[in-house]
């Protein structure tokens, strides 16, 4: 591949960032693949923050919003994935309790009715493992998947 010049980088990065919430680490990766140098990758990245092509807060917003709506993550899963995008800790923070809620609880206790009836095992200790494990592979802790299986006991 023909190295892009510092111009052609923020075209395309413009771009890839009006399709989709990015974040500066996305950004990097890309022009790290496409050879661009750190010195012009840092002034490129404060230009699409300035033009607000990246902005880390509404990037945050999004990516907990939609992770919690459409892939029923749970907060410490959602997490650790900001955080391996390098998201500061106090952003996290802040924007995860904006979306703390019962809504979290409700769904999660919906999926473990859904998981309870696609295990075939009968033995009630190995499917209340599986139901805890299946809730802490998807972000939730011992409390809130306690709760969400006392949720759905009821509504049964």
């Amino acid at each position: 591949m023909a190295k892009i010049t510092n111009e052609q980088a923020y075209l395309r990065l413009a771009a890839y960032c009006s399709r989709a919430e990015r974040c500066i680490f996305d950004a990097n990766r890309k022009m790290a693949a496409w050879e661009i140098e750190p010195q012009d990758r840092k002034t490129i990245i404060q230009k699409l923050e300035k033009e607000g092509f990246i902005d880390e807060n509404r990037y945050c917003r999004a990516f907990v919003s939609d992770k919690m709506k459409f892939n029923g993550w749970g907060k410490h899963k959602i997490r650790y994935e900001l955080l391996k995008r390098r998201i500061p800790s106090a952003l996290i923070d802040a924007t995860l309790a904006d979306f703390e809620g019962e809504g979290n609880l409700t769904q999660l206790a919906d999926m473990l009715s859904r998981k309870r009836k696609s295990i075939r095992n009968g033995d009630e200790r190995i499917i209340l493992q599986k139901l805890y494990a299946f809730g802490a592979n998807r972000g939730f802790s011992f409390d809130e998947i306690k709760k969400a299986l006392l949720l759905s006991e009821d509504e049964s």
